[in-house]
């Protein structure tokens, strides 16, 4: 077996590796934003690697990974599963698994301290892959933090050449970095990369899309060719902000990601359907009773009569996001809206409900993805043209 460093000409999806004692971790926010007083949850979320992926073209017929997991636990709960990989070959899912062992950082949701329980770096192997050259994809895991120790092939590897495919960098919430999606590939922006035929990054962070100013500049700085920021349930569920502090907010936000990128099309998107929030405030709260009997849900804890002193409801949030894109597209034709109902609304709550109130299931994932490729990467959809690479 030959042993290959992991480079960055070999990890798409990352915006930045960070040299470890054993290897490397790959980030999601550069060193700078993570210094620009990111909390703990954006520090956790950001250093889980959605839409991370090794890629390479070989003609090996076997790969192997060493990597040290740190996944999460939640005291009194049922443990989790371990993170799932995605092989793809030549753009198609070959195999999956997981590896054992690694870190355990264990949650108390009743204090909300954590304690790490240090493991060791497991392996990974995949035989029997097709013979002659091909290109292989390795997702990460979404919802663990990896840290890359070795990569092994039995014949030599190389980048995989640049298919000249447009880079759609996308900005959201957990809903976006992957929720419960059953694997790194079937999130639903990695589920509507792959239909559109994109090359997705993926800067949803679990609890972290809150507009904040570091994010932003993180966009304005990186290189895309397609731009899209879903915002709204986080910043019901933090309760982190009234309305009149929410408009200027978004247009800061907007604002600057476009003195990074000022032609290039830029896509907001509203919540989907949430009912615990729709005319509820914030914040959410854990569901203690249900958590007892080993059941995670969520629930709403403020107020409706409260929106009349501005605080906000998924309802109020859509409705002001879609005049201030409208209020802007007058001098912006690059600028566009999408209602996010129309990924998953009121029609598909009876069908595929969400199993904590908060998060789509792995099945509402793959019905998101599809819808956002078929609304906004195809058709006559805004993403649907090709533009030139890299616009700034």
């Amino acid at each position: 077996m030959i042993t290959t460093p992991i480079t960055a000409d070999l990890v798409r999806g990352a915006v930045e590796l960070e040299r470890t004692e054993r290897g490397v971790l790959p980030h999601r926010l550069p060193a700078a934003a993570r210094a620009r007083g990111a909390d703990g949850q954006v520090l956790l979320a950001e250093v889980q690697p959605s839409g991370v992926r090794l890629a390479f073209r070989t003609r090996a017929t076997a790969v192997e990974l060493d990597a040290l997991p740190t996944r999460r636990a939640y005291r009194g709960a049922p443990p989790r599963p371990g993170g799932v990989y995605d092989l793809l070959v030549d753009g198609g899912l070959a195999a999956r698994g997981s590896i054992g062992g690694g870190n355990v950082l264990t949650v108390d949701m009743t204090t909300g301290t954590t304690d790490l329980e240090p493991g060791p770096v497991g392996t990974l192997r995949f035989g029997d892959l097709p013979a002659g050259v091909k290109d292989i994809e390795l997702w990460l895991p979404f919802n663990e933090i990896t840290e890359l120790v070795a990569l092994r092939t039995d014949a030599p590897v190389e980048p995989t050449p640049d298919r000249g495919r447009r880079v759609w960098m996308h900005h959201g919430s957990s809903i976006s970095h992957g929720s419960d999606a059953a694997s790194p590939t079937t999130t639903w922006p990695a589920l509507a990369a792959a239909r559109g035929g994109v090359e997705l990054v993926n800067l949803g962070f679990g609890g972290g899309a809150l507009l904040d100013p570091f994010t932003a500049r993180t966009m304005r700085d990186l290189p895309a060719d397609l731009i899209s920021v879903k915002m709204g349930i986080n910043l019901v569920n933090t309760d982190a902000m009234r309305l009149r502090a929410f408009t200027p907010a978004v247009h800061g936000f907007l604002d600057t990601i476009r003195d990074g990128h000022p032609t290039t099309p830029l896509l907001v998107v509203s919540p989907i359907l949430c009912p615990i929030h729709e005319d509820t405030p914030g914040p959410s709260a854990f569901d203690e009773a249900a958590f007892a009997a080993g059941k995670l849900l969520m629930r709403a804890t403020g107020d409706p009569a409260e929106r009349a002193a501005g605080k906000l409801t998924l309802e109020v949030i859509r409705e002001e996001l879609a005049r201030i894109v409208e209020e802007r597209a007058a001098g912006d034709p690059y600028l566009h809206h999408l209602d996010g109902r129309l990924l998953y609304g009121s029609d598909d709550i009876a069908e595929l409900p969400l199993p904590d109130e908060l998060h789509p299931d792995a099945a509402a994932h793959r019905r998101m993805g599809e819808r956002f490729a078929d609304l906004v990467l195809t058709g006559d959809g805004p993403f649907a043209a090709p533009g030139g690479r890299w616009s700034r």
